[in-house]
């Protein structure tokens, strides 16, 4: 069966690649079109992709998207919408792809951040340091989102952090999507650096300003040069349509910590790659996240760690609670390279099923090729304990509520960790509002499987 998606891709590319931001610049020109070439060459991935064997993509491939939105500066979106507690620094905002600056906060950076849109970073000498990113191959057919993103991206941030310097408030990325007249595709590349003993905190947020079914795509290359520190989190509150694919690359030099709290509450079809690579000795991962499919959503998380120095560690804790037809997919991987001796690394991923239509399929892998090193992986799929459910309904609680309450307790060992009470309290509200019974108080109580 021809694809309709990639007939779109093609059709749209002679008019769009032209008008791309940097367009002038030979060498991105090149990988564009080479990106471009490979996609339409390989397709999706397919059944026998084994990075995508639980999410198949057949009924995305018979879809045609718009690319660009036109009228996006003209959007009305409520600002409101995106505000989050204890989240008051510079912010970088687009709708449906397009950078808004009525919308965005840069008006008084502090020293050592810089802060602005990728289509501004490409213009003039600005745009050489770029070619390490932009210039990339992706040679795998499962890459085929991030060929497109590399085609296509029309915009996004570009965010450096000076040697030395500490961002005192969080930088806040926001991509809303925005209803159009039709399915829009929009792609969006970030290029994080962090100099030697940086330090940044950084919000990423995705949300809705009313229902639509767009496509979007997000690539964030992210360096942490030696003894830096990145504190992240994702939110993703996608409507309720949407096909969002992101993929997140860490690399991370000597003494470098890195620490990335997720919360997956929307869209139709959602993918989350996090690929991450401690390659100086002393790096350090911690990662932290929950995903809760419902209705029919599909969520697809991957995390992807390898360890290629000395005396590195990684902690992965993730949850997955999955109600009616919802399914979620887990893919959690850590591979200890030769010589990455004195290494530390655990995984856990704990998932929970409220319905019996509801589907989690978890796979931890672990893979050890150096000596002298602490590992551990597990996971599990199962319902809530009974006894603590009749613990509660014993108490007075209805069955909705008790069993919401141990839920929202279930997800809390992934956002615990956050470090602003307020954000941390609104989290887990939102958590609490996407299960079937909104919790009216209380969802800072616990009682419930760990």
């Amino acid at each position: 069966m021809a694809s309709r998606f990639l007939d779109a891709v093609a059709a749209a590319a002679e008019s769009a690649l032209p008008a791309l931001p940097g367009s002038g610049l030979a060498w991105l020109e090149a990988a564009r079109r080479r990106q471009l070439d490979a996609l339409l060459r390989d397709g999706l991935p397919g059944a026998r992709s084994e990075a995508w064997k639980y999410t198949p993509l057949r009924a995305l491939d018979q879809r045609r998207y718009a690319t660009g939105d036109a009228a996006a500066a003209d959007r009305p979106v409520d600002a409101s919408l995106f505000q989050l507690p204890e989240v008051d620094g510079p912010r970088l905002v687009f709708v449906n792809g397009v950078f808004r600056a009525d919308l965005s906060a840069l008006g008084s950076l502090p020293d050592g951040l810089e802060l602005q849109p990728l289509a501004h970073a490409l213009q003039g000498a600005a745009a050489e340091p770029l070619r390490f990113f932009l210039g990339r191959d992706w040679a795998d057919r499962s890459d085929a989102f991030v060929r497109l993103n590399a085609a296509f991206a029309s915009d996004g941030m570009v965010l450096r952090v000076a040697a030395g310097s500490v961002a005192e408030r969080p930088v806040h990325l926001v991509h809303v999507g925005a209803p159009a007249d039709t399915a829009l595709a929009w792609h969006s590349r970030n290029v994080i650096e962090l100099g030697q003993g940086a330090s940044l905190r950084l919000v990423e947020h995705h949300l809705a300003s009313g229902a639509h079914t767009h496509l979007g795509t997000l690539v964030s290359d992210v360096v942490l040069r030696a003894g830096a520190r990145l504190d992240a989190l994702v939110l993703q509150d996608a409507a309720e349509g949407a096909v969002l694919v992101r993929r997140h690359a860490l690399r991370l030099d000597a003494d470098a910590s890195a620490r990335v709290h997720a919360l997956e509450l929307g869209g139709a079809l959602v993918r989350h790659e996090l690929d991450v690579e401690l390659r100086g000795d002393g790096a350090r991962l911690e990662t932290r996240g929950a995903f809760l499919p419902r209705g029919r959503q599909h969520m697809d998380t991957r995390l992807d760690i390898r360890h290629a120095a000395r005396n590195t560690r990684s902690d992965a804790l993730w949850r997955g609670v999955a109600d009616q037809r919802g399914r979620g997919v887990f893919h959690g991987q850590i591979v200890v390279a030769p010589g990455a001796d004195g290494t530390d690394a655990a995984l856990s991923n704990k998932n929970l099923l409220l319905s019996p239509h509801a589907e989690i399929d978890s796979q931890p892998v672990l893979e050890i090729y150096a000596d002298e090193v602490k590992a551990a992986h597990g996971a599990t799929v199962g319902q809530l304990d009974e006894r603590s459910l009749f613990y509660l309904r014993s108490r007075g609680l209805p069955f909705e509520q008790a069993r919401n309450l141990l839920t929202v307790a279930f997800c809390r060992a992934a956002l615990d960790s956050v470090p602003e009470p307020a954000l941390r309290e609104h989290l887990n509200r939102l958590l609490a509002a996407h299960l079937p019974l909104q919790i009216a108080a209380g969802t800072e109580q616990s009682g419930a499987p760990a």
